[in-house]
């Protein structure tokens, strides 16, 4: 093997170089991968929180007042007196899409390394079934997901036209959301987006439990049976308020 310029004092060693094969990473894998598992489980536990509070849908009013518009209030004014109205809610947004775009990059980022590594080769037919599709499909629910996220807050967050209906006001949350989803190209829109969460979901938990060091037997199993439950759940409800609002069977 002829060497351009060789090392010779490895050489004096037994070595053919000291020098590395590539040159190190600015930031670290395992640093990225934490990273992901992190904002992956905290939007985990945003998306259950969220689903739960908008099935206040189903609620009766108080005092006229829809249960659901009682809800987007309390969240608009948490913090009061010591935070300005709105304010907690708006931090609580600009901490989720900062999350949102560390898991971005960092998504990104292993997987051109992870190409650079394989080269030419790539591995097959290691699994198969759901789980070999959910992985197989990370980079592309997570894009439609991000999609979703930008069309989600432009239409029932900001009233932004033509995304949101119009006639959105700001505030009346319930109204809101039954004009949009009255809109049946927006209502599916939302369900393929969900089925998209699901698979994320899925397989992000199964590999945040990885990522996070967590060995032990009976951990990784809970953690299994959480990577179908939660999304299944949070699925199920996110599909079913859309619908039911197109469907008519909610006003």
């Amino acid at each position: 093997m002829t060497l351009r310029n060789p090392d010779r004092e490895a050489i004096a060693h037994g070595h053919i170089t000291n020098e590395p094969i590539r040159q190190q990473p600015g930031t670290p894998s395992w640093v990225l991968k934490l990273i992901m598992a992190v904002t992956g489980l905290l939007f985990a536990l945003f998306v259950v929180g969220h689903m739960a509070g908008n099935l206040k849908l189903y609620m009766p009013a108080h005092n006229g007042e829809p249960a659901l518009d009682e809800y987007g209030e309390f969240l608009r004014s948490m913090g009061e007196p010591l935070l300005p109205h709105g304010s907690a809610l708006w931090i609580i947004r600009i901490v989720l899409i900062v999350a949102i775009l560390a898991h971005i990059y960092g998504a990104f980022t292993l997987a051109s390394r992870s190409k650079a590594s394989r080269g030419k080769f790539k591995r097959t037919n290691l699994m198969g079934g759901l789980d070999s599709f959910a992985t197989k499909s990370m980079l592309v629910t997570g894009v439609v997901l991000l999609l979703f996220i930008i069309f989600h807050l432009l239409d029932l967050t900001l009233g932004v036209q033509p995304m949101a209906p119009e006639g959105f006001v700001e505030g009346s949350v319930k109204a809101n959301m039954i004009e949009t989803f009255s809109r049946w190209p927006v209502t599916i829109f939302y369900v393929l987006a969900m089925c998209c969460l699901f698979l994320h979901l899925t397989h992000g938990i199964r590999l945040a439990a990885s990522d996070l060091g967590i060995t032990g037997a009976k951990w990784r199993q809970t953690f299994l049976v959480l990577a179908y439950i939660i999304p299944a759940v949070v699925c199920i409800g996110n599909i079913v308020m859309p619908l039911s609002v197109a469907l008519g069977l909610v006003s």
